[in-house]
Parts: structure tokens; C-alpha cells; sequence
């Protein structure tokens, strides 16, 4: 080995190692719990546990009694010590999306300094060099003298073609600056804002709401609800009161095919009409409908289900009189309604049996809940008579059959009538900050604007500097610019500005 070599090596063993210093554990926790792929791997667990939530049917659904018992013995242990059954309201889930909205906040609070830079102090110039290694860059030679013309000149094309321009001096070199959707740098922002919202919402709904049912028929009034509370395949119900008087007015199916069934799949909406009775604000009408809910003072009122049992809710009567030559009658009437013949005839409704039939007591029943053999059942009064039960039957029945005979002086049909079930089952969910309602207009919609903001709008910036040339009196430009996303709108737009330029200076 050489002189010179072992004194080299004689220097560095003598040199100290230095020991680079690890960061505060602090700082490694926040800089974990703040990182983007910590974040996505959290949105991708809690994407996986909603999709085991709709594949599991939850406790609190119509139909999981039916489910629960078609599963096996070990689904059942192991699916309810998960706390599948339950998913939206387990511990874990809670906790995943605690975890998520820290890092959304830690993360907009490390990255917002630098995408606010953007909009508060934009880079108005820049050297050759940077410009040249920008993926959109060219050179142009102009044909004038005067650096102050071109610029205006580009600043003109920079309008044109929808970008915001500004003319910069810098070191005696002029800069044309142009951009537009700068605002787009705060659409993260503003996703993270929407995504908060609702898991507040959510949240706030969840600890401080309970959800109910009502069941409702046209003229039932009631001042209470039926809370539920879910405890796997059981279901415990308790009435609470309520601060007011709800009373159901009318129900309404609206149908396919008017003819057909009752049934969900002839369905194309579901109406239940209420009138809200409150001691301190007064009446309040209200219409619940399948895509309408309805909110008053933190209760939000959902359509759920029906009560499948055929009803009707307008009718048409057609009544013959039994003396005279006189033409046949046709009277409307509505459910739980009234009306008055000339005569001073009242006919009020008094039920209607889809399936007609009398029961063991011989009282008038129903075989089923289909419309096989609809009627009316009726309670007239003649004018200055007493009342009387009536059978009005959609088909024909026979004069001879008690039933079916004249009675009050007319032959009783039931024409025409307007299909309903016998009763709606609302939903009522009460949130008493309206955390739900906030999450799902404020959050819900604000996350979907702020998507599209965010995809379909991007931050163009494109740059002119304009250099003397060395070798005559003429100037050159050199063009240099950049977007955040959609590159390819991009490249046309620069190869636009490009094109305009070289026109407006030679």
C-alpha cells in the first residue's frame, strides 16, 4: 500500500461516525397518522366493512328474523361476535372512522400551506432553464423590437384563450404569467370538508337519535311512537310520547297498471298525507312520500312499508232506485268520507273488504287481502229514517241474496274505485340536531360538487419570457407551462397559445 493511501485511510478511521438524529416520536406518530396512504388504506377498510354491511343483513332491516333463522350455528356466533349484524353501530367502525377524520384534519393541516401558496403568492416568473424542462415548452421568434409590445401582444392571446394574464419585470426581463382554475388546488380541501360533515353527521345522529315506526290508517291520530330496540332476532318495542299530534289523512299507492296488484313491483310510489298538531307551532300539513321524507323538529318521517291488505281510496257508487222509470245514480265517495244524496240520503263509508266473506260471528270479513270479491260497506241514513248497513259489491249480485238486495230504496254497486293498502308503516328517525340532515344535503351534495370540481376542472399555468436576442435587435419567447391534471386538454390549449402567439408577432 502506497504513503498517500494509508494516510487516507489513517484520516478516515480517525474520523468520528456521525449519527444521523432520528425524529421525535411525536413528530414519526403525527407524520404516520397525517399520511395519504394511511389515509387510503383506513377508506378502503371502512369501503370493505359497508359492503359486509349490505351483504349481512342488519338487525335493525325488514326480513332479518327470516334471515337470522337460515343461517347456521357457527354464522351465527361468529357473524354476531364480529358484530356483523350490527356493523354501522359496532365499536370498530366507530373508531375507524374517528381514526379517518384525524387524519383528513392532519393532513389538510401539513399539505394547505403549500396548495394555499398557489393562490397567494402565484410564481409570476422563472429562468430559461426551468422553463425549457416543463412538459409543455417551445421557443418562439418574434419580428419586433419592443419588448413592452410582445407583451401585451401575449398577454392579449393569454385572454383570449381563458387564462388570466400579468406582466412582470424582473431584472430588466419581462414575464407574461397566465393561469386559470387556480382555485382548483383547494378542491382536496374541500372533499375533506364534505367527507367531515358526514361523519359528524353520522355520529351525532348515532349517539344522540333513535329510530321508530307508525303504523298509519286514513283518520288514526296518535300522540306516541314505537321505539325499537334490536337485540339480534328480537325486537322490543315501547311507546314514547310525542311534543304533538300526528294524524294520518290519507294514504296513497300510486300503481303501473291501475288494474294490476298492490304489490311493490306494480308500485311507482307510496303517499301517506299527515297533519301535525303542535301546542306551540300550531298545524303543520305534511306529504311523505318513497323519494320526499319530510322533517319537523328533528323527526325526519320515511316511507317503510305497507300493510298489504287491499283498500280502497276513492270509490264510485252507482245507485239504481227501486220505483220509477229513473236513470241509475253514480255518487263518489272517499275513504272514511261522507256525502248527501238530493233526496237528503247520507252515505258514509264505513269499511271496505277486498275478499268479502263473513266470519264465524257472521260479521262481514275479508278471505284475503286481494281483490277478488271487493265491496263497500256502507251506513246510510234516509232522510227522516233510521240507518242502515249496505253491501256495495264490485260484481253482480243477485236481488234474492240478503246481501245483495235493494235496501233504502236502491240497488248498491261498486262501479269504480282507486286501489290503496289498508296502511302505511312510516319510518321516523329523530335526530334533535339534524346532524343526519346536515351530512346528507350539506356533506352529501358538497362531497359530489367537490368531485367534480376536482376531476373536471384543473389548474393551468402557462408562462412567457421574453430575451433579447443576442445577435440582433429582435426578441425571442419562450414558452413554458404546467396543469395539475388532464394533460391532454392541456398539451391542445398550449399548442393553441402557441400558434396565436407566433401569428400576433411577426
Amino acid at each position: 500500500m502506497s504513503a498517500v493511501k494509508e494516510s487516507v485511510k489513517q484520516v478516515s478511521e480517525s474520523k468520528p461516525k456521525v449519527k444521523r438524529k432520528s425524529p421525535p416520536i411525536l413528530n414519526r406518530i403525527l407524520d404516520f397518522l397525517s399520511s395519504v396512504k394511511f389515509g387510503v388504506v383506513l377508506l378502503c377498510i371502512l369501503v370493505i366493512l359497508s359492503v359486509v354491511g349490505m351483504v349481512v343483513i342488519q338487525q335493525n332491516v325488514n326480513g332479518f328474523d327470516a334471515y337470522y333463522v337460515g343461517l347456521t350455528p357457527a354464522e351465527k356466533k361468529v357473524f354476531a361476535a364480529l358484530g356483523f349484524f350490527d356493523i354501522y353501530h359496532s365499536w370498530y367502525y366507530n373508531l375507524l372512522l374517528l381514526v379517518l377524520s384525524l387524519n383528513i384534519v392532519l393532513a389538510s393541516i401539513d399539505r394547505f400551506p403549500s396548495a394555499w401558496s398557489y393562490i397567494s403568492k402565484p410564481k409570476l416568473t422563472a429562468t430559461k432553464n426551468w422553463l425549457i424542462r416543463q412538459t409543455q415548452n417551445t421557443t418562439l421568434s418574434t419580428q419586433l423590437s419592443n419588448d413592452e409590445g410582445i407583451a401585451e401582444r401575449i398577454s392579449k392571446v393569454f385572454k383570449k384563450n381563458g387564462l388570466k394574464s400579468k406582466i412582470t419585470e424582473n431584472n430588466g426581463v419581462l414575464y407574461v404569467f397566465g393561469e386559470s382554475g387556480k382555485w382548483n388546488r383547494m378542491g382536496a380541501y374541500i372533499v375533506h370538508v364534505a367527507l367531515l360533515t358526514l361523519f359528524l353527521g353520522h355520529f351525532v345522529a348515532l349517539q344522540t337519535g333513535f329510530d321508530a315506526d307508525v303504523n298509519f290508517m286514513p283518520g288514526q291520530t296518535t300522540n306516541k311512537i314505537q321505539l325499537i330496540e334490536f337485540n339480534l332476532d328480537q325486537q322490543n318495542r315501547y311507546a314514547v310520547a310525542l311534543p304533538f299530534t300526528i294524524t294520518c289523512t290519507d294514504v296513497q299507492q300510486k300503481l303501473i297498471d291501475p288494474n294490476g296488484s298492490i304489490e311493490t313491483f306494480n308500485t311507482l310510489d307510496w303517499r301517506t298525507r299527515i297533519r301535525i298538531d303542535d301546542p306551540e307551532y300550531g298545524v303543520t300539513e305534511a306529504d311523505v312520500s318513497l323519494n320526499n321524507p319530510f322533517s319537523y323538529r328533528g323527526y325526519r318521517f320515511f316511507q317503510a312499508q305497507t300493510v298489504p291488505i287491499g283498500n280502497a281510496r276513492t270509490m264510485t257508487l252507482e245507485l239504481t232506485p227501486q220505483e220509477g222509470d229513473s236513470k241509475p245514480i253514480s255518487v263518489n265517495l272517499a275513504r272514511n268520507g261522507s256525502t248527501k244524496l238530493d233526496d237528503g240520503t247520507l252515505i258514509e263509508y264505513e269499511s271496505f273488504l277486498p275478499d268479502f266473506t263473513f266470519n264465524q260471528e257472521g260479521n262481514p270479513d275479508t278471505k284475503s287481502g286481494d281483490y277478488n270479491n271487493p265491496v263497500a260497506v256502507l251506513q246510510v241514513t234516509p232522510k227522516d229514517g233510521e240507518k242502515t248497513r249496505v253491501f256495495a259489491f264490485a260484481g253482480n249480485i243477485a236481488d234474492n241474496i240478503p246481501v245483495g238486495a235493494p235496501k233504502v230504496g236502491y240497488k248498491w254497486k261498486l262501479k269504480e274505485f282507486e286501489k290503496a293498502p289498508l296502511a302505511h308503516v312510516l319510518s321516523i328517525k329523530y335526530d334533535p340536531y339534524e346532524g343526519a340532515f346536515i351530512a346528507w344535503y350539506f356533506g352529501g351534495i358538497g362531497l359530489m360538487a367537490a368531485l367534480v370540481f376536482v376531476f373536471f376542472i384543473s389548474h393551468k399555468r402557462v408562462w412567457a419570457m421574453i430575451e433579447k436576442d443576442e445577435f440582433n435587435d429582435k426578441y425571442d419567447v419562450i414558452l413554458g407551462g404546467d396543469t395539475n391534471r388532464n394533460h391532454t386538454a392541456f398539451e391542445d390549449k398550449f399548442k393553441r397559445i402557441e400558434k396565436d402567439i407566433a401569428k400576433n408577432t411577426n
